[in-house]
């Protein structure tokens, strides 16, 4: 089982950014998928950005080139850095992780003026 833990979400105005953080813990498989997934009310949960063990990338169109994803040095960390910030990045994001599949509890972004 692997346990995640977000961190980094908050508040942000239009054209700004934030940095989300990722913690992975317990029984990680050296070779994974790490990533990070977006949620609003009443919409299904959409894919934000991917890495993989090596440093493959993946994007939805919607963010690339204003959205990076990274690993950390020990690599059981990512991170989002999020800049030129759009109201409609406003949802609650999830960290991700497979195999074993499992999601950390969810961390607030807001962008609002």
């Amino acid at each position: 089982q692997v346990q995640l833990v977000e961190s980094g979400g908050g508040l942000a105005q239009p054209g700004g950014s934030l940095r989300l953080s990722c913690a992975a813990s317990g029984s990680i498989f050296s070779r994974n998928v790490m990533g990070w997934y977006r949620q609003v009310p009443g919409k299904q949960r959409e894919l934000v950005a991917l890495i993989v063990s090596g440093g493959f990338t993946q994007y939805a169109d919607s963010v690339k080139g204003r959205f990076a994803i990274s690993r950390g040095d020990g690599e059981n960390t990512i991170y989002l850095q999020m800049n030129q910030l759009k109201p409609e990045d406003t949802a609650v994001y999830y960290c991700y992780t497979n195999p074993p599949t499992s999601w950390g509890q969810g961390t607030q972004v807001t962008v609002s003026s």
